[in-house]
């Protein structure tokens, strides 16, 4: 069952929510330090991340899965944000630089078709980031945080689903080694450094780093109709009774 966009805002407007995205956000500008120039997409739930790349890359878009639902972003400037299918994009083949997963995988109920879409508009020299809960990691089984719902992944899963969907793994990273507690907060850094040096394979979340196969076959298209992305200029509850609409 998928996490609803205003469980999914109201998270990351929490002090626990902000901690979470402050440690992701971290390890997300390692792992993509430069993107000047680039077009990045973000898919699922992916806004609090996406502030930290629209300064330099060419164009930064925000698409959130029709059955999750839409709210605007960025609040300060024109919407960037789209309500879409995750199995059609409305994009053109090998547009994009930069694919960020997040909220996404766990929840979609059509993992391969999601990732073959994935794979037609990342550009053959683009970099899909997948971020997922570990299954091995309390914060897979902490319900009251979105990270407890839905499919959490092993690498091992994950490794395979990559190698199935025609993407190489590039690198790996694991982050959120802070137990799912409010009053845990302060000590967040300390968690981290803790955390990688004793109990490694228990982090919270998985990143993985993939480039596409440019040798594979290109995927087939899903034969689902394809959805024109909703602009998210109202409320969550109109925007998604607005793409049931469309779907309809």
């Amino acid at each position: 069952m998928r996490v609803d966009v205003i469980d999914l805002r109201d998270f990351y407007g929490q002090p626990l929510g902000a901690a979470v995205c402050h440690q992701v956000r971290r390890q997300l500008l390692e792992i993509w330090p430069d993107v000047t120039g680039c077009d990045v997409l973000g898919l699922g739930f992916a806004s609090p991340y996406l502030d930290a790349f629209r300064a330099k890359a060419g164009r930064v878009l925000n698409f959130m899965p029709a059955r999750q639902g839409v709210i605007r972003w960025p609040v300060d400037a024109p919407s960037l944000t789209g309500l879409v299918e995750e199995i059609s994009l409305p994009l053109p083949d090998a547009c994009l630089d930069r694919i960020l997963l997040i909220h996404c995988l766990e929840n979609s109920e059509a993992v391969r078709p999601m990732l073959r879409e994935v794979w037609r508009v990342l550009s053959p020299s683009g970099k899909l980031l997948i971020v997922t809960p570990n299954r091995r990691g309390p914060w897979a089984r902490a319900d009251k945080t979105p990270f407890g719902h839905g499919r959490p992944f092993s690498r091992a899963q994950l490794m395979q689903l990559m190698r199935d969907a025609q993407f190489t793994p590039t690198q790996w990273r694991r982050t959120l080694y802070m137990p799912p507690f409010n009053f845990l907060m302060r000590s967040a850094r300390a968690w981290e450094n803790i955390g990688r040096c004793i109990w490694p394979r228990f982090s919270g979340l998985l990143m993985l780093e993939a480039s596409k196969q440019i040798y594979a076959l290109t995927p087939e298209r899903s034969h689902f109709r394809m959805l024109r992305p909703v602009p998210a200029i109202g409320s969550a509850s109109n925007m998604a009774r607005r793409g049931k609409h469309s779907s309809s």
